[in-house]
Parts: C-alpha cells; structure tokens; sequence
C-alpha cells in the first residue's frame, strides 16, 4: 500500500513530464494572444481565471485526464477572458466583473469606514505616503484602493482635478 504512495512506473512519470511541458507551451501561447494583462495587476475575474488554469495545468499533468482535454479547458477560460475584456468596455459588465476603487483618504483625512472596508491598515497608509514622498499630510489630495489592489497617493500642489476621482467609491 505505501509502496504504490511512493513508487510509480518510468512511463507514468515520462507522461507526467510531457504533459506539464506540452501544458505549460500551450498555456504560454494561450497568455501570448490573450495579452499581457492576463496574469499582471488583477480583477476578481483575473484571479478566478488564474487559479482555474492553474488546476487545469495540474490536473491535466498529475491525473489521467487526456492531455487535449485540459488544453481545450485552459483555452476556453483564456477565450472568456478575451471575451469578458471587451465586455468590460460596458459599466454594468465592469460593475459586475472588477473591483471598485475605494477612496482612502480624502486630503489629510483618513476615512476608517473605507479602510474597514478595503482591509487596509493605518501602518499601510503611512508607508504608502512615504513611499510616494509626502512630506505633510497637509500635502495629500487623495489616497485610493485601486481595482488592482495598488493603492495610489494623489498629492501635490495645486487642486485635484475631479476627474480622477470619477467611480471611485466614497463611503
């Protein structure tokens, strides 16, 4: 019994290495034509997206699922995400699919409602203002969740212009 744990057949472990090598090719040519933006800075959808291809790749590597199976699988998921892209260009798919940007503070005031929200701490804003070279609070226009889970500090001289803040989520 702990034997068939451990030991497996020459074969078994050949076709183990050409089904991850072949799977990981194809899903490189999958993310070549779907674009960059398909693994970077992500959406809900992205991160769905991301870990169903990941247990499509596992699964089609460690398991007897025929190899064209788990291919035709990742592609589906990659065409859906070129797909939803372009739907995302309407606000209620947008709405449905991605994050909202959060506004964190507005001017030097922190909005602890919104920080709740975002789950993000006080200590994270502080680094974030450092990081973004403010030197007073006084300085701050804005700090925002991005969709991303960036969080972006608008600061500087002059008013904010509103537009930047056009969909970002208040309270």
């Amino acid at each position: 019994m702990v034997e068939d744990w451990i030991t497996t057949s020459w074969t078994e472990i050949a076709l183990v290495v050409v089904s991850s090598i072949v799977t990981v090719a194809v899903v490189i040519v999958y993310v070549r034509i779907a674009g960059l933006r398909t693994f970077a800075k992500m959406s809900s959808f992205d991160f769905a997206i991301t870990l169903a291809i990941g247990s499509i790749i596992a699964t089609t590597a460690l398991t007897s699922t025929p190899l064209v199976s788990g291919l035709a699988s990742a592609g589906v998921l990659i065409f859906l995400k070129i797909a939803l892209a372009r739907l995302r260009r309407f606000s209620s798919v947008a709405g449905f699919v991605d994050n909202e940007p959060i506004l964190l503070m507005e001017g030097p005031e922190l909005i602890e409602s919104n920080l709740r929200r975002a789950g993000v701490s006080v200590r994270d804003i502080r680094e974030k203002l450092r990081e973004a070279n403010v030197l007073r609070m006084e300085d701050v226009k804005a700090v925002v969740f991005e969709t991303t889970g960036d969080i972006s500090v608008l600061h500087g001289e002059g008013p904010l212009d509103p537009e930047l803040l056009e969909g970002v989520r208040r309270s």
